[in-house]
């Protein structure tokens, strides 16, 4: 379902003394407000998966975080931090009028959204969190059990260098290429969307929060934890998850145990990853685009 468009406007939102650029496309009050994964990451993917939802009379609103694609890209790594990076959304809410918003968070954006949620809750109409987690030591340990699929021979060989420090090693990239396809985006032609995303990542942002990849976490978010803190939220919340997905369906299963006040949806989508968007948008759509419509206000 996706398509490439225009964006309707675009705007320059100044950050931190430094610019980040906007996309918007649509108009109206219904915003939807998408905080793409990486870190690092340009938005692309994620806008042009939901850009087209203008059709259904929904404003959809992305912009290139700090660090990546067409906003600055400063190297301070003091800035790659969730704190700062939740001042940031709440300017770029500010500085375009959005009023209450549905924010949706993808991945490393559901973390960021999260950590929104909890310090900007009357700025929400509606929590979206995709393919995501509240516990990332927990997921942690969800990685390892996916690591261990591959074999205890693959294991041992990626253990070893990640001890050496050789992550960069041909067999050692192998595994994680495997990994990728299994549990990222199980499509044989990633879209071009995604493509472009991958291909213009802003690694800074990625090592200093995440680690090296996307199966070893080892950067400052690596104890990061806000289950607890999600027992307040009351607003509506939509969990979706792939049933291959990295951010397993476990750790989304956590999420909704965690909101014990408010009521919380999740759906898994049997034949995704990371990105049902892409891999199942005639299952995905129509979940997304019901619960909006239930939400609206």
């Amino acid at each position: 379902m996706w398509r490439e468009m225009h964006p309707d406007q675009q705007f320059n939102v100044s950050v931190d003394g430094h610019n980040l650029v906007v996309y918007s496309y649509g108009e109206g009050d219904e915003v939807l407000l998408c905080l793409n994964g990486g870190p690092g990451l340009p938005c692309d993917y994620l806008r042009d998966a939901h850009s087209w939802l203008k059709d259904k009379g929904i404003r959809v609103v992305a912009f290139d975080q700090l660090g990546t694609g067409a906003s600055d890209r400063p190297d301070d790594t003091s800035l790659w931090d969730i704190t700062r990076y939740v001042a940031e959304v709440e300017t770029v809410r500010q500085a375009l009028d959005l009023g209450r918003v549905h924010m949706l968070g993808h991945s490393w954006g559901g973390w960021l959204a999260i950590e929104y949620a909890l310090h900007h809750p009357q700025a929400l109409k509606s929590l979206i969190l995709e393919n995501t987690v509240g516990d990332i030591p927990h997921l942690s340990s969800e990685l390892e059990r996916l690591r261990g699929a591959l074999g205890s021979e693959t294991v041992a060989m990626m253990q070893r260098y990640e001890a050496l420090g050789q992550l960069d090693h041909p067999q050692y990239q192998a595994a994680i290429t495997l990994l990728n396809y299994r549990h990222v985006c199980r499509l044989e032609e990633w879209p071009a969307p995604v493509q472009r995303s991958l291909g213009d990542w802003n690694m800074g942002p990625y090592t200093a929060m995440q680690g090296p990849n996307e199966f070893l976490y080892i950067g400052n978010l690596k104890d990061w934890n806000r289950l607890k803190e999600m027992g307040d939220f009351r607003m509506p919340v939509l969990i979706t998850t792939g049933q291959h997905d990295e951010l397993t369906p476990a750790c989304a299963m956590r999420m909704k145990l965690a909101l014990v006040n408010t009521a919380a949806e999740l759906h898994v989508f049997p034949n995704s990853s990371h990105m049902p968007f892409y891999e199942e948008p005639q299952a995905y759509f129509p979940v997304l685009l019901d619960f909006l419509q239930r939400n609206r206000g």
